[in-house]
Parts: C-alpha cells; sequence; structure tokens
C-alpha cells in the first residue's frame, strides 16, 4: 500500500482491524497523553480522536506503537528499502546480479522529490498556532508541543531539496515567554544537521528559514528520524519507503509538503533565544528549561479535514521505541559496514538509548598472543564514539565472541557474558569532561559529563553470583541488598546529599567490604540507589536506575581501587552510586487525577472498552 496521506494510513490501519476511533470529547491538557500511554501499555491499536475539546482538528496517536504495525504500513516498500541500503553497502552486488537487482532499482526512481506548481488546492487553509490540538503531555511540561514533527531546512550556500535537512526535534507552540500565534520554541540537540544550517545562516547574520511539516503519510514521519549519512536527503528516502515521491512546493520562499496535514513556516533569527521547556522526554525524566532558538512564526496552513499526529514519550519503552527497531530492521549492517570490525552495535532503550551502549567487536589484532586481551576492541570502542549520535552515548560495553553466538539484543545474556570475562583492574577507560547527550542531566552541566567504556575479551574468568554473599546483608547504612542480575547487586543507603558526603560514604563502603574481598570474586557491580527493590525488581528497571542517573567521572567507585600510571581500576567490585542527585531532573509520572478522569473511556460500553478487555 502506497499512502498519499495520512488519513489514507489510518483508514487502512483500521480496514485491518490497527485502529480505534475516540468519539467522545477529550481534552489535549493531559487527558488525550494520558489515554496513549494506557492503550500503549497495553500494545493496542492506533488512535483516532474524533472530537478534540478546543480544536476542530481531528488528532491520531500510537501509529507506530509496535513493529509489526510499523512493518504493516512499509509492506510494499520493506524489502525493496532494505536492499537498496544493501547496494549502497555493498554496490559490487548490483553489479554480480543485475536482475535480481533490478526491481530495486526501478524503486530507486520513487526517491526524486516532485516540485507542485500549485500549493493552495492542497493546504488551502490558512490558520493560526491557536487554532491547533494544542496538546500537553505530562503535568509538569511548560506549555504544548509537537512531538511528531519533520522540520525542514535548506543549506543557504546550497539551497534547494537535494542537499535539505529533515529532522524530528520537537517544538514548543504554547506557554513560557512564546508569543501566542507569533513564536514557537525550536529544541535541537548536539550533531544535528539543523544546526549546521543555521551556524552558517547566523555567519551571514540572515535568518534561517524553517518550515515545520507535521502529518503526511508515515514515510514521511519516519524519514525524520533515520540516521541517514551527510549529504543524502530524508526526502529522498520518504519517496522510496512510501512509494511515492515526495511533494513540495514554495510559498514566499518557504519549502512547503504539498502531502502534509499542517505546515508551519517560520523563521530563526541570529542569537534569538527563549526559555523552552520543561518537558516530559524520553529518558523518563523531565528536560529542563534551556535557552533554545525561538521561531518567528511566518504562515501556518492546514489541508482539508487535516489530523493531527502525536506520540507521547517518557520512561521507555514507549512508541519511539517502535522507531529504533524499526530503523534498526531497515539498516540491517550499515553500522558493520560503517565501523571495520563491528558485528553489532546495540542502543539499549531501557537505559534511555544514549546512555547504554552494548557491541560486540572484533579482536584480530595478535592472534599469536598465548593472552587474550582487548587490543582491537579499543580501537572500535574510540571509532564508535566518534561517530554520529553514537557518541552521545556514556557507558560502553564492549566484547568480542569468536563462536559468533552472542548477540547484543539479548541483553541478559551479552552481560553476562562479559562481565564473567572483564577484568576490573585494566578494562575500564574513562573520558573525562566530554559531551553528554543534552537530554542527560547526570552530568556536570547541560550536554556535558563523562563516558566510560567496559572493554572484555578472553577465557570464562568466573561465575557470577546468583545470591548475594552473606555477609553483605549485615552492612551498617547500606540496606535491603538484592540481585539485579548474575554478579549485580543492588543495594540502599540514604538520599544523595553532595559529592564530599558520597565520598565519605563510598569509603565507609570499601573499609566494610575490602576485609571479604576474596569472597567477593563473583561480585562485579553494585549498585548504590534509592530503592533497591524498585532497582532489582526488573531488568529494565536495572537499566534505568543504573545508567541514567550516574556520571561516571563522579559516581563509579570501586572496593580497594588505585590509579596506576593515570589508570583506575579496582580489585574488588565495581560500586556505581546511581541516587537521585540534586542537580537531577525529576522523574516523570502519570498524575492521578487525569488517570480517574480517563477511565470513562475505558467502562462497558465506551469507545475502548473492548480493546483494554
Amino acid at each position: 500500500m502506497h499512502y498519499s496521506s495520512l488519513e489514507a494510513c489510518l483508514l487502512d490501519l483500521e480496514k485491518h482491524g490497527h485502529l480505534v476511533r475516540i468519539k467522545e470529547e477529550v481534552d489535549p491538557n493531559l487527558e488525550m497523553a494520558a489515554i496513549h500511554l494506557r492503550v500503549y501499555e497495553a500494545n493496542g491499536p492506533a488512535i483516532l480522536f474524533e472530537n478534540v475539546k478546543g480544536s476542530k482538528f481531528r488528532a491520531a496517536s500510537n501509529i507506530f506503537g509496535n513493529l509489526d504495525r510499523s512493518k504493516f504500513m512499509f509492506r510494499n516498500t520493506f524489502k525493496l528499502v532494505q536492499n537498496l541500503i544493501d547496494l549502497k553497502n555493498d554496490p559490487i552486488k548490483a553489479i554480480k546480479h543485475p536482475l535480481q537487482n533490478f526491481s530495486t532499482g526501478i524503486a530507486a526512481l520513487k526517491a526524486l522529490p516532485k516540485k507542485n506548481p500549485i500549493l493552495k488546492p492542497v493546504l488551502y487553509q490558512e490558520i493560526n498556532i491557536s487554532d491547533l490540538p494544542l496538546i500537553q503531555h505530562w503535568k509538569m511540561d511548560g506549555g504544548a508541543f509537537v512531538t511528531l514533527p519533520q522540520v525542514y531546512t535548506e543549506d543557504i550556500d546550497s539551497p534547494g531539496i537535494m542537499k535539505s535537512n529533515l529532522g524530528m526535534y520537537r517544538i514548543q507552540l504554547t506557554g513560557n515567554d512564546y508569543e501566542l500565534n507569533k513564536e514557537i520554541g525550536l529544541h535541537y540537540q548536539l550533531h544535528r544537521g539543523i544546526g549546521i544550517h543555521q551556524s552558517k545562516a547566523n555567519k551571514k547574520g540572515i535568518p534561517l528559514k524553517v518550515s515545520c511539516f507535521i502529518g503526511g503519510p508515515p514515510s514521511h514521519t519516519l524519514s525524520a528520524v533515520m540516521p541517514l549519512p551527510e549529504g543524502i536527503s530524508e526526502m529522498t528516502f520518504a519517496g522510496v519507503l512510501g512509494g511515492r515521491r515526495f511533494r513540495y512546493a514554495y510559498q514566499d520562499g518557504f519549502c512547503v509538503s504539498t502531502d502534509a496535514d499542517f505546515v508551519i513556516t517560520g523563521e530563526v533569527f541570529p542569537n534569538d533565544n527563549k526559555p523552552e521547556g520543561p518537558f516530559g522526554d524520553h529518558l523518563g525524566y523531565y528536560s529542563l528549561q534551556h535557552d533554545f532558538p525561538v521561531m518567528k512564526v511566518h504562515k501556518v496552513f492546514a489541508k482539508k479535514n487535516a489530523i493531527w499526529p502525536f506520540t507521547v514519550v517518557g520512561r521507555p519503552p514507549q512508541e519511539d521505541t517502535s522507531f529504533g527497531e524499526l530503523i534498526h530492521e531497515l539498516t540491517g549492517n550499515a553500522i558493520p559496514q560503517e565501523i571495520p570490525g563491528v558485528k553489532e552495535v546495540h542502543a539499549v532503550d531501557a537505559a534511555g538509548v544514549h546512555p547504554l551502549l552494548l557491541a560486540i567487536g572484533s579482536e584480530r589484532y595478535t592472534p599469536y598472543a598465548p593472552t587474550k586481551q582487548p587490543a582491537e576492541l579499543l580501537t572500535i570502542a574510540n571509532h564508535i564514539l566518534g561517530t554520529g549520535q553514537l557518541s552521545l552515548a556514556k557507558f560502553l560495553f564492549i566484547t568480542a565472541d569468536d563462536t559468533n553466538q552472542l548477540r547484543t539484543h539479548n541483553i541478559s545474556a551479552f552481560m553476562h557474558y562479559l562481565l564473567e570475562r572483564i577484568d576490573l583492574k585494566r578494562d575500564i577507560h574513562f573520558y573525562t569532561n566530554t559531551t553528554i547527550d543534552t537530554l542527560d542531566y547526570s552530568g556536570t552541566g547541560l550536554n556535558t559529563g563523562s563516558k566510560v567504556v567496559f572493554a572484555a575479551y578472553g577465557e570464562k574468568k568466573r561465575e557470577l553470583c546468583i545470591e548475594v554473599p552473606s555477609f553483605i546483608h549485615d552492612l551498617n547504612g547500606f540496606e535491603n541488598p538484592q540481585i539485579a542480575m548474575p554478579g549485580v547487586i543492588a543495594m540502599q543507603t540514604n538520599k544523595f546529599i553532595d559529592y564530599v558526603t558520597a565520598k565519605t560514604e563510598m569509603d565507609a563502603l570499601d573499609i566494610k567490604l575490602k576485609p571479604n574481598i576474596t569472597s567477593l570474586t563473583s561480585v562485579m557491580i553494585i549498585i548504590i540507589c534509592d530503592d533497591a527493590t524498585f532497582t532489582a525488581n526488573t531488568l529494565n528497571n536495572y537499566l534505568w536506575v543504573a545508567y541514567t542517573r550516574c556520571n561516571p567521572s563522579h559516581d563509579i567507585y570501586g572496593i580497594d581501587s588505585f590509579t596506576s600510571n593515570k589508570h583506575w581500576g579496582c580489585n574488588g567490585p565495581l560500586i556505581i552510586d546511581a541516587r537521585i542527585k540534586p542537580h537531577h531532573a525529576p522523574t516523570v509520572e502519570k498524575d492521578p487525577a487525569t488517570e480517574k478522569k480517563i477511565d470513562r473511556l475505558f467502562e462497558k460500553g465506551a469507545s475502548l472498552y473492548q480493546i483494554m478487555k
């Protein structure tokens, strides 16, 4: 199925049992997001809100709510896109097998965007920001946000659609100091193509023209989050994936997607920033208020019967998890092709994606050496941490498996394998005073923190504990020890006060455990947290707590630790202080009053009763 619009996609989903309509009036202030979250948690269908309070426009969410539904929408082009990506990675295949790849070449013709000389019959309504479904997702959010925007900019030195950038950067529509209908907030993070475009415009002292497309065929939405190589247009990818050329026109000097449901055009002027946020984000915490570019609104367009698509992010997994899964299936071997020696890389969604990477590499440097230890793995680790958005990783666990049986997506098995082999005296490597994800508040400032690489290779060194050693139960001041996973123990202590106090506490733990260091060989990591029962209850809880609440350079300690020639290591277990710190952002939590209000939609006879039943 090749969709010409978002509505065509939704009708197709409904026809095949993948969509439910909500006819009752729903408030965009917290209610719509709460409904989405409850349906997503139940692995429910896409949702079409037909009666949005305060707006004449319908809204849709959970469209990409699971991998099966996402692949269903692209069922006619999915394999072709995989083949195109594969051919880019290995172009010799096209020469060796021209007939097999003929259909792939034909499909690639859809990659060329198509200029539509007529705009008004397609996007005929000119409206205001205040006419839109102004959805506030979480109680502490700074206002209403666009959560599935396609933000389009062009290179002022090489204008035109083929050198453009399309990215998904959240847009704040209301609240804070923004003048309603005249200003909106544009939030983008490190390593984003729009930043290059704005830097060039700033140097010339001219405003950057920005177009925000909302809706349209689902291929357009996915294209905005695809990690495409620099120089490849997202619009070409949208055409191939959607089986339909990306259609566009120009209005007042702004590029406009003529298939989009809504388009907001405007300009970003040099050094014109305003506070944006807070916003309940995909790490499960609020990204706090910071200065980001202001977009001066030029015009807002809407199609006839336009539908406003949105998603809700929060503590993972959420709908954006399916984006990651879909991208992984599409791109296949792209990262191994880009980084020599890499077999797999997995950005762990449960830990908020950027905080934790797992990688499998090769170890081929010294096959003649009798002792197996990381060598090539360290080269690969540096390459990973210098590649695109992978460079935002905070924790990188990397190993090699000569049997080729280990997989990064089996997180438990991967971590078990690595912890059985790691040498805590040798295999821990810190990067201090560097960049981390903008949304990660564990560091020392916005975008600023540290990284650590755990590189393990060789024969199995130990058995990992599956029970808490008896003497750990008797540590005064450190309570409720729980097994989080084999070799990893969570325990709780007092709330974090400051780093001087924390060092005193960790020194005390070191004194308590060092006499029993020979009995700790099966314990690799001890997580110090606020609630050990919660942390150890599920693998996802452990991953979320341990790796989102830790700044490696400040929050990692070790039993019987040492520094030798600038290298840090420890003879006993590694200690990760994963308590919530005063500078951390607050966690995103559901609003009980809103949860009670939406119960009406899940009662017998209401729109969502059968779905949840």
